[in-house]
């Protein structure tokens, strides 16, 4: 069967007419004019030649390479935007090393490329309560979920996750009490369990498809990422870029020892792949790789400075194009106000919704083949 061109008696569908019209809508309002942002060395290769070059160029030259190919690919950008303020009985000063409990974000996913929508966010402001020191601290709850075989996995962890933590968890826990890495296992285990329970009682899912999983719990002291996948979180720390996950990729050497170890085999099949198949060695569901790719996470807990300036979640759509130090400086030219842009700031709500904008611009115009999630924490706004 030829391919469907969008055409209905010579003429282009109402349907596709109405798309191409979003797309052109919706990437003007992520646009962002800039001056120029400078590459890294690291990734002068998958920039393909972006380099020191403006953002607004790149994507001038990504819009006529979509036009040239419309008429035999859809490119449709679904964007889930968001900002918010939230406030706590810390901002009185209670708070042990004086950071403001003042949160602000901002959230965009994208399909970029892709046909379907796989990326899932979720965003839950004092979603729960720990004790330390006799101050009921409350805690953010920030998650990118980067589903693969279909979407069904990363939307049962967003809608789950969070309360599967918060019920573990109990109201009012004392933080020394809290083990967080055992804490997060036990969560992500029970959700892997869960999401099985769907697929073997016939409720929805299938053997072939899951999530990989980012999660960061924001306290006034503490910061707590549990990482599950090839998704990342990462901290601006006084200017610095500092990692608070590793990728799960099965090449790692600790996760291909682990596999082989279980039975299974590392396949370069178009890049490393668990039996040739999965390009990531842990994630939610994907059972019909159990037990060489595995649901639990690697846990990295910090203690929160005065020099904490954003936090930056983010699916491999984003960090397969663009290195930590480069999002970083991004970001912080965003919040800053040290970029140029056509349109007022808000315009997208937030400086952290802007800058989570410009980030996946960039990762568009940097040639991104995968769905695109990015949420920013701006960690020093007061306002």
């Amino acid at each position: 069967m030829p391919p469907d061109t969008g055409r209905k008696n010579g003429s282009y569908a109402p349907e596709t007419a109405r798309n191409a019209r979003r797309k052109r809508l919706e990437l003007r309002r992520l646009r962002a004019k800039v001056m120029t942002i400078d590459s890294d060395e690291d990734h002068h290769q998958t920039s393909k030649g972006c380099n020191k070059i403006s953002i607004d160029t790149c994507l001038d030259q990504h819009k006529k390479n979509v036009n040239n190919h419309q008429e035999h690919q859809k490119q449709y950008y679904c964007f889930q935007d968001s900002s918010h303020s939230s406030t706590s009985e810390n901002d009185r000063g209670d708070n042990p090393v004086g950071i403001s409990r003042k949160a602000s974000y901002g959230s965009i996913s994208v399909c970029g490329r892709r046909r379907e929508m796989e990326d899932a966010v979720r965003v839950e402001l004092g979603f729960v309560k720990v004790t330390s020191e006799n101050i009921s601290q409350p805690y953010d709850f920030f998650a990118v979920y980067d589903g693969h075989g279909g979407s069904t996995v990363a939307e049962a962890c967003r809608d789950r996750m969070h309360r599967v933590i918060a019920e573990e968890i109990g109201g009012g826990v004392d933080l020394e009490e809290v083990d967080w890495e055992k804490l997060m296992c036990l969560c992500f285990s029970r959700m892997d369990d869960e999401i099985k329970g769907r697929v073997s009682s016939g409720a929805g899912g299938v053997k072939s498809v899951g999530s990989t999983a980012v999660v960061a719990l924001v306290g006034g002291d503490k910061v707590v990422v549990a990482n599950c996948g090839d998704s990342r979180a990462v901290l601006s720390r006084g200017g610095v870029a500092v990692p608070l996950s590793q990728d799960h990729k099965p090449d790692r050497p600790d996760e291909m020892e682990r596999i082989e170890a279980a039975g299974g085999r590392v396949i370069n099949w178009n890049g490393f792949r668990v039996l040739g198949v999965l390009a990531t060695s842990r994630s939610i569901g994907d059972y019909y790789l159990k037990p060489y790719v595995i649901p639990y996470p690697e846990v990295i807990i910090t203690e929160r400075t005065k020099n904490d300036e954003f936090l930056i979640l983010a699916s491999d759509g984003l960090w397969d194009v663009i290195s930590n130090d480069v999002a970083c400086q991004v970001v912080r030219r965003c919040l800053d106000g040290r970029l140029v842009r056509r349109y007022p700031t808000n315009a997208y709500g937030s400086g952290a919704t802007e800058a989570a904008a410009v980030l996946v611009e960039l990762a568009i115009a940097r040639g991104s083949k995968d769905n695109i999630s990015v949420i920013v924490v701006d960690l020093k706004k007061s306002s």
